[in-house]
């Protein structure tokens, strides 16, 4: 059987998402506290598409999978910078020690971009899987709950779109498993 390409995958999140809008409307009609905002919602696109093509992370020729590798790169690196740069003191002059930072950053950022594709799970594996499906969502959820600061029901709506976006792959490639 021929999977969905980059472009079915990602175009699917673009084209379906007014249904995940719906069913979040159906769903704060119930009772959960969605708050259904313009950030929450915009946010909400953003996380939905990209998790429509988020499982093939797990492959290393697809292009999520090259362009997430950098963007991970990059936050470890920063992170990196953020937290030694306090105790790198070996110069009176600021620039130097900025610039040793970076070098250790940078060191522990090419260190994660061989390690990102290393820790990589088997094509179509755990990855392709509801349970991941629930791990994206929560992880967008804290991500702009706890990182930006959103308030819990827009929060609790990017991060349904997320799961939902996620799900929409899985149920493109006919390869909802859960774990």
């Amino acid at each position: 059987m021929h999977m969905p390409n980059y472009d079915v995958h990602v175009l699917s999140g673009i084209i379906s998402y007014p249904a995940a809008v719906a069913v979040a409307g159906v769903l704060s009609a119930a009772g959960v506290p969605f708050r259904l905002t313009s950030i929450a919602l915009i946010l909400g696109y953003a996380f939905y598409v990209l998790g429509s093509d988020l499982p093939d992370m797990d492959h290393p020729n697809a292009l999520i999978h090259r362009g997430t590798k950098p963007l991970v790169a990059v936050a470890v690196g920063s992170a990196v910078f953020i937290r030694s740069y306090p105790y790198i003191s070996v110069s009176s002059r600021s620039w130097v020690n900025l610039t040793i930072s970076w070098l250790i950053a940078a060191t522990a950022a090419s260190a994660s971009w061989y390690a990102f594709t290393a820790v990589m799970p088997k094509h179509r594996g755990i990855v392709h899987s509801l349970l991941f499906a629930l791990i994206y969502g929560g992880t967008v959820f804290a991500l702009v709950h706890f990182g930006i600061g959103i308030s819990y029901g827009e929060a609790l709506m990017v991060g349904f779109a997320a799961l939902s976006g996620y799900t929409l792959h899985l149920i493109l490639d006919r390869d909802v498993a859960i774990v």
